[in-house]
């Protein structure tokens, strides 16, 4: 087998363990346990706080002591490991310590297979840049099957979407032993700082106010980011407990109909490099969040019936909504940081997004909810929605008025992703 089809293995295996019960697991919450909204928040947390230091400590033990694909493999037995054991938590606040626990293990090794995919493909002397993008696609695949699993197996409410994904992760696991040798590379000089050893020198970007500004806005954009994932799947489920909805095919595979945002997401990636180049940075920045903006909106008018195509256009938009501020974020994070801290500032910009962003967002979501939009245990969907607009909107107009950036087609000429 190529190293490319190898790599796309892996991408595709990489996302299935995560889609296997990322989006279902409102559901489960919610429907089988019966647990309450605040605490929901913390569940979507911790993959922001594992985020925060995580992918930064495996990254040093990678580059210092053991090979990559080894380590990749570990954490992912590990991983499954954890979500094996997650069926027996019978307490929402233990159920979190687990969660927090796999996603200690998960998050670190979304940078590893990046990091393992150039390496080998660097190392069988292929187009890093042409070659891929076609293979992470799969990733997002993965992501797909894996929902549609668990929505046509039964499972979007039960324990088996964490045996579904358990199992995922094993094969991987155990897979990526098999993989070529990303051996340490000892990079970092012996007598380096703390500071450079683990990789902070990029806070002092904070010095800068356009970046200060920039990263500010990732926090807040990366506590929508989350949402939709969090909440989506449980608000379609939720239509029945209307009679006039109940046996919908919104509600019978809302996992499926949920799936349409990752399907929307591979192909609004082919479209960044038109309107990176028409628009500019800060323009496709700012489409993604009145994306976002949209994507609320028409959740919270939305329905089953006669507005159907409110949800579905909802799942279309999310695919702009995340990608085009992912990439000109990273791309903006490329063209305005100098080589020897892109790296680390690159990892600020996740952390400010996925970690910081996303603790924020779901700690203060799920205690709104609970406090602001659930009365009798039935949630106010139509205006948390709203609300969820709303906030999207107020990032918009106050990006759009102090964030300042002049476009240069120079900068994404060549743009990668």
């Amino acid at each position: 087998m190529n190293i490319k089809s190898r790599l796309t293995i892996m991408s595709f295996l990489q996302f299935f363990v995560w889609g296997a019960w990322l989006i279902t697991i409102a559901n489960y919450w919610f429907g089988t346990k019966s647990w309450e909204g605040t605490q929901f928040g913390l569940v979507f947390g911790t993959m922001g706080i594992a985020s925060l230091f995580m992918p930064t400590l495996t990254g040093i033990i990678a580059d210092r002591w053991v090979n990559a694909e080894k380590l990749y493999g570990i954490l992912h037995i590990l991983y499954a490991g954890v979500l094996f054991y997650l069926p027996q938590v019978d307490t929402p606040t233990t159920f979190i310590y687990i969660m927090l626990l796999a996603m200690c293990f998960y998050m670190p090794t979304i940078a590893l297979s990046n990091s393992i995919s150039f390496t080998a493909l660097k190392l069988n002397n292929k187009d890093v840049v042409k070659d891929y993008p076609p293979i992470r696609v799969w990733g997002t695949v993965g992501f797909i099957v894996a929902m549609w699993i668990t929505n046509l197996t039964g499972s979007k409410a039960t324990d088996y979407q964490f045996y579904i994904a358990g199992v995922g992760a094993l094969i991987l696991g155990f897979y990526a032993f098999s993989l070529p040798e990303c051996k340490p590379q000892r990079l970092t000089k012996e007598n380096a700082s703390l500071m450079e050893t683990l990789g902070l020198e990029s806070f002092k970007l904070f010095a800068d106010y356009k970046m200060a500004l920039f990263f500010i806005f990732s926090m807040f954009l990366g506590g929508a980011l989350q949402l939709t994932n969090a909440y989506g799947d449980v608000f379609l489920s939720e239509f029945a407990t209307i009679p006039e909805y109940a046996d919908s095919f919104v509600v019978k595979y809302s996992t499926i109909i949920m799936s349409i945002s990752q399907i929307s997401e591979t192909l609004f990636i082919l479209a960044i490099p038109f309107f990176l180049k028409r628009f500019g940075i800060k323009q496709v920045m700012l489409i993604s969040m009145f994306a976002w903006v949209l994507r609320f909106a028409l959740f919270a008018y939305g329905n089953p019936v006669d507005g159907l195509w409110m949800i579905i256009m909802s799942c279309i938009v999310y695919g702009m909504a995340f990608d085009f501020f992912n990439i000109s974020g990273s791309l903006f994070v490329e063209t305005n940081t100098d080589s020897k801290n892109r790296s680390s500032a690159q990892g600020l910009f996740m952390m400010m997004t996925n970690g910081v962003g996303a603790i924020l967002g779901s700690f203060t979501s799920g205690w709104a909810i609970d406090k602001f939009f659930t009365h009798d245990g039935v949630r106010d969907w139509h205006n948390i929605w709203l609300s969820f607009a709303g906030y999207a909107l107020l990032i918009a107009i106050a990006f759009a008025v102090l964030f300042k950036h002049k476009h240069n087609p120079d900068e994404v000429a060549n743009v990668s992703h």
